[in-house]
């Protein structure tokens, strides 16, 4: 079982869950929005129980104790600091290192911008992110795909999605997130300030950004056929963006949200991946 703990960094403290012994291989897992670190109970306990030590932080706006009110405190340059961060405070050198969602987003952008740090990349449903930006600016498709994101960067995101007993987030998450950790997150982003600081993270995409250049380190992508927000382009093109050992793997019938609808499966593809690279 996974037990709470809070990670003290300089930007403030970050709320966790942690499975296995701290002697053991490290284990960053990242999540995305609209969740938290609970998406990994499943692979946290599965990790733990292999001699990982497997951390998941509830990240930047979603932890309260790290949570500015700024939208430039919500860039990619701070979200790898964060990262950084958290690996300073348990003296980790190397870790592996997993991301969903937006936590895929920032663990491509760590692996390409510290690739000594990073034993192994896996990204789960987005894709790298050069051809993703490649395919929503050209691929009509995906173009259509992301469009809501720039309802999510309006001013009156937080208004729409909590209306109405929060009816619009909770559709977010269908199907494929357990009611109870639908419960969770709801609960966690109705508190004050904590929507505003998780939609900073899509507002704060505005200020900046470009090429993250290849990924040299290991990698294990895994994306769905019924995502709705990452079509087949990007996804397909990743393969083109990755020059170290790289595996692919599409999951049938399945939803944005693989960690969760489909944990055993996913886990098996991750222990695989680690055994697989083991220095």
């Amino acid at each position: 079982m996974a037990e709470y703990i809070q990670i003290p960094t300089p930007a403030g403290k970050f709320d966790a869950l942690a499975a296995g012994p701290e002697d053991g291989r490290p284990v960053l897992l990242l999540h995305g929005f609209p969740e938290a670190a609970v998406q990994w109970s499943e692979q946290l306990s599965v990790l733990g129980g292999a001699e990982c030590f497997a951390v998941a932080p509830d990240q930047r706006g979603y932890s309260p104790g790290v949570r500015p009110q700024q939208v430039a405190d919500y860039r990619m340059e701070e979200l790898l600091g964060d990262v950084l961060a958290i690996a300073e405070h348990f003296g980790w050198q190397r870790f592996d290192l997993v991301g969903h969602d937006w936590g895929a987003a920032v663990a491509w952008t760590m692996a390409a911008a510290h690739p000594d740090r990073i034993r192994t990349l896996t990204a789960v449903s987005v894709p790298h992110l050069d051809p993703f930006g490649d395919a929503v600016r050209n691929d009509e498709d995906q173009h259509q795909r992301s469009a809501y994101t720039q309802a999510f960067q309006s001013a009156g995101a937080e208004k729409a999605l909590l209306a109405d007993n929060a009816k619009k987030l909770r559709q977010i998450y269908y199907p494929g997130v357990p009611q109870h950790h639908i419960d969770d997150y709801v609960q966690r982003l109705t508190e004050p300030g904590a929507l505003t600081a998780a939609l900073n993270w899509y507002r704060a995409t505005r200020l900046g950004g470009g090429q993250i250049g290849p990924i040299t380190v290991p990698t294990l992508y895994v994306w769905s056929t019924e995502d709705v927000a990452i079509g087949s382009t990007a996804a397909m093109a990743t393969a083109d963006h990755v020059t170290g050992p790289y595996r692919f793997e599409m999951l049938e019938d399945i939803s944005h949200w693989i960690p969760e609808e489909t944990p055993e499966t996913f886990t098996r593809l991750l222990l695989q991946h680690l055994v697989s690279h083991p220095e």
